[in-house]
């Protein structure tokens, strides 16, 4: 199964949008240096975060603020933003399978309502977390070190 790192990256940026971006301007640039990521991949995710309506991004000058509380950004909702196919790319299946074969002409049939249903459940549970709830493991992490 994969959730393209992009995610991650995303959520990173939010968080550090979160916690800095009310006292300095949160730049393409700043974050880059922040995640190790290049500065355009930083900009397409701004991009994409601002589509949906979780960032926005003042004009000229810049500088990131999210734009709807930390209760409704989910890591469901990031990473749909971020790669709105992401749940169909997480299974594959042989693309050649006998149809000779009893099981092979059946196996797309049978595998996709199992995969269907551990979609469901993955996109249920990537719902149920929030930004809020991260940021909050991320304070706890923080104050361990």
């Amino acid at each position: 199964m994969h959730i393209s790192a992009k995610c991650s990256v995303a959520i990173h940026c939010l968080i550090f949008i979160y916690e800095y971006g009310e006292k300095q301007k949160v730049t393409s640039d700043l974050l880059s240096l922040s995640t190790g990521s290049n500065p355009v991949t930083i900009r397409n995710i701004i991009s994409a975060l601002k589509k949906d309506g979780i960032l926005s991004v003042k004009f000229g000058t810049g500088g990131a603020v999210l734009a709807c509380p930390l209760e409704e950004i989910t890591i469901y909702r990031i990473c749909k933003a971020i790669e709105p196919n992401f749940i169909s790319k997480l299974f594959g299946i042989h693309s050649l399978p006998s149809p000779l074969c009893p099981i092979g002409k059946n196996i797309h049939n049978v595998l996709d309502c199992s995969y269907q249903k551990i979609g469901n459940d993955l996109c249920n549970s990537l719902e149920s977390i929030t930004l809020k709830d991260i940021i909050s493991d991320y304070r706890k992490c923080s104050t361990e070190v």
